[in-house]
Order: structure tokens, then C-alpha cells, then sequence
């Protein structure tokens, strides 16, 4: 924790992986401001950019031999460019060399880099999307033409052909890049983590990140086992669509805010845990269990991870009777129960359960929460409207 001030308990008891080196403090704090405990774990480090011989070697070709078109992919790296050229003492003429281009630029951060330094800017691609950047340069042509790319970490060398394959004499400038992460036992235990069901969300700001972790995760062995918990356990987040499509090629369902900044995907992540439309309606409030615990109507109680399994056991099947040997069958080996194939800790007693149901009503305060169904098991106590609603005709 990182002594955040609180803004609400939405998230107590959620635990929230962040595989982010860029911003990660900043990211971790708003989260717990809402109650959550983080674990930074960066799948990939930037490598600073001040004393890029390659960099800076482009950087004065640039202004030897100015552009026709600039496309600044990233507001970071524009102003790391920025920042090396200063130090390197060529930092007026490179504005000046670039103010003779159309400049293009991917989304409203790199805008506002770019404009910070008092360049005009011709064309923005609200999608920030690298397609709709390529789409626009295409139908304007290329032929002939100098275009100069200021790159992420990973560069783009399928943006370059393209345009290269146009006629265009394309210069592409990496202005950070991706180094190996500062622990790599810990990215590989994280992996771990989600895939024992030990981790409510897993939250990415870059699609190299998003990559890193995923391969790390299928180096370990883990992958198949993190992609069963993916959106049926855990939520997995990105702050845009270019992140998320490393874990959406993998089959992954991904949440991506509707606007790509990190306090929209914050304010998602607790809409998503925490939210009306993601509750679990009961006869004593809406429910949303989490791997520390359960939020029921509002209040938050703290259950060990048996207890908190069991409620998410039950509050998958909404209305539905279960009989203790089927709850011990997916404590012992299902996905509700954080026991993915090959993650079981060995069957489950029925006896178990019991002792498990009597504890978690204990801590809740409610003893009919779980309601006993003679002879037949348990299911959670729901009103009568909002059983109807679940309910399957003739059941």
C-alpha cells in the first residue's frame, strides 16, 4: 500500500496486479484510494533515452535533411525526445526542422506533447489507432515523400513497410525502449498468482507489457490456467485496444474503458468490481465477492479464501440449489472455485463445506445469506422477484 488517501471501500478486499512499470505509483495509489491492495510487478522496464547514441545520430540527420511528414505515435516518447535533444544542445533546431512538416500525431497525449512545444499540428487520429494513421497517409500519398515516425518502445516495422511499399523514404526513430524487467521471479510468480485465483484483477498500460507477461506466463507453464480464470474469475483490463490485443489474440476477454486514459480504466475496474450491473442480487443487498472477502450492500467483510470461494461458487449460479458434494467437487477442481485444471489442492469434504457455510455466515452477520435447503444443499437467500428472474420456467 502506499498510504493513498481514501476515497471509498469499493475495493476492499480485491486484490489488483499491475505488470506496469511507467506511472505504476501513480496507478497503484488511485486504486487504493478505493480500498484495493496492489502488487507492481513491471513485465518490462524503459530503458532511458538521454545518451541513445542512435537516437541522437537520427535526431541530427533530421535537421540536416528536414521531413515531409512527422507522425508522433506517443506523448511520452515525443517528450523524451524533446528532453534528449535538449541535452544534447539541438533541441531549437530540431522544433525549427520539424515545423516545416505536416505533422500527424496518434491521439490527444501526443497532441498535447507536440503543442507544448509550440508546434502546430495538421492531423490527429482520435482512434489512436497506427491503422487510421496509415489509412490517412495512404489516401493523401506517400509517394516521394520523407516521413519520419517517432516510434514506442517496440517500433513499428510493419507501419514502416506499408509506407515504405507506397513510395514513401520512411525514418523510424525509437525513442524509449523495452528492457527486461527488474524482477523477473516476481513477474513469474504473479502469473502464479492469477492462476491459483489469487488475484481479482490484472490491469495492463501497454500491449509490450501485456506481450512480456503473457510470455512469461506460457515460459512458466501457467498460460493455460490464466486464460481459464480470464473474465470468469478474474478481470483482466487494458487502458486501450492496442493494449489489450495481445491478450485478445490469445482468446482472452479484455475490459477497455470507453475512454483510453488510466482514471477511465480505474473508474472501470471499480464500476466492474464494485459496480450495480456486476452484483449479484440477494435477499440482503447486491453481492460482489473478491478474493479477500464479500461487499454486500455496500459493507465489506473480511473471509478467508475458502469462504470467499464458496460465495463465489453460489453466486455463479444465482437461485440454484447446490448440494455440498457438488461444492466440493469445484472447490476441488473449478474455475468458481479458483481451482483450475491442474491447480486443485485435492478433493474437498462435504464436511468441509460445512464448516465453511457456518463461517462464512458468521462473518457476515447474516446467518440466512446461505440458506440450507433440506436434503438437497445450499443457494444463496434471493427475493422472491429476483428469484423468479433467474429462475428457469418449470424449475
Amino acid at each position: 500500500m502506499t498510504g493513498a488517501r481514501q476515497l471509498s471501500h469499493a475495493l476492499d478486499g480485491c486484490r489488483i496486479l499491475l505488470p506496469v512499470d511507467r506511472r505504476s505509483g501513480e496507478f497503484a495509489s488511485a486504486l487504493e484510494r478505493h480500498g484495493a491492495e496492489t502488487t507492481v510487478a513491471p513485465s518490462l522496464t524503459i530503458t532511458p533515452h538521454f545518451d541513445d547514441a542512435e537516437l541522437l545520430d537520427e535526431t541530427h540527420r533530421l535537421i540536416a535533411d528536414p521531413p515531409d511528414k512527422v507522425v508522433v505515435t506517443t506523448g511520452v516518447g515525443f517528450r523524451g525526445w524533446m528532453d534528449a535533444a535538449e541535452q544534447d544542445g539541438t533541441q531549437d533546431q530540431l522544433i525549427e526542422a520539424l515545423g516545416r512538416a505536416q505533422i500527424l500525431v496518434r491521439g490527444p497525449k501526443a497532441r498535447g506533447a507536440v503543442q507544448q512545444v509550440g508546434l502546430d499540428i495538421d492531423w490527429v487520429a482520435e482512434s489512436e489507432t497506427s491503422a487510421e494513421i496509415i489509412e490517412f497517409l495512404l489516401a493523401e500519398g506517400v509517394r516521394g515523400m520523407r516521413v519520419v515516425i517517432q516510434h514506442h518502445g517496440e517500433g513499428d516495422p510493419a507501419m514502416e513497410r506499408t509506407l515504405e511499399d507506397a513510395g514513401a523514404r520512411v525514418r523510424g526513430l525509437v525513442v524509449y525502449r523495452w528492457g527486461p524487467p527488474p524482477d523477473p521471479e516476481l513477474v513469474a510468480r504473479t502469473t502464479g498468482m492469477v492462476a491459483s485465483g489469487s488475484v481479482d484483477a490484472v490491469l495492463f498500460t501497454s500491449a509490450p507489457g501485456a506481450r512480456a507477461w503473457l510470455r512469461t506466463a506460457e515460459k512458466i507453464g501457467t498460460l493455460p490456467a490464466v486464460r481459464q480464470m480470464a473474465g470468469e474469475r478474474t478481470m483482466f483490463g487494458a487502458v486501450g485496444p492496442i493494449t489489450a490485443s495481445p491478450l485478445r489474440a490469445r482468446g482472452m476477454e479484455v475490459v477497455v474503458p470507453e475512454r483510453f486514459r488510466l482514471g477511465a480504466l480505474v473508474r472501470e475496474t471499480v464500476q466492474q468490481l464494485a459496480g450495480p450491473e456486476t452484483a449479484t442480487p440477494t435477499a440482503y443487498g447486491p453481492l460482489h465477492v473478491r478474493t479477500g472477502g464479500a461487499l454486500l450492500d455496500g459493507a465489506f467483510h473480511a473471509l478467508g479464501r475458502s469462504g470467499s470461494d464458496v460465495l463465489r461458487i453460489l453466486a455463479a449460479r444465482p437461485g440454484r440449489v447446490m448440494s455440498r458434494s457438488e461444492i466440493a467437487e469445484e472447490l476441488s477442481s473449478g474455475i468458481h472455485g479458483g481451482r483450475p485444471e491442474g491447480w486443485g489442492d485435492g478433493p474437498t469434504t462435504e464436511r468441509a463445506v460445512e464448516v465453511t457455510v457456518a463461517r462464512v455466515r458468521s462473518a457476515v452477520g447474516e446467518p440466512d445469506l446461505i440458506q440450507t435447503v433440506y436434503k438437497r444443499g445450499y443457494r444463496l437467500a434471493m427475493d422472491r422477484d429476483d428469484l423468479a428472474a433467474v429462475r428457469p420456467r418449470g424449475a
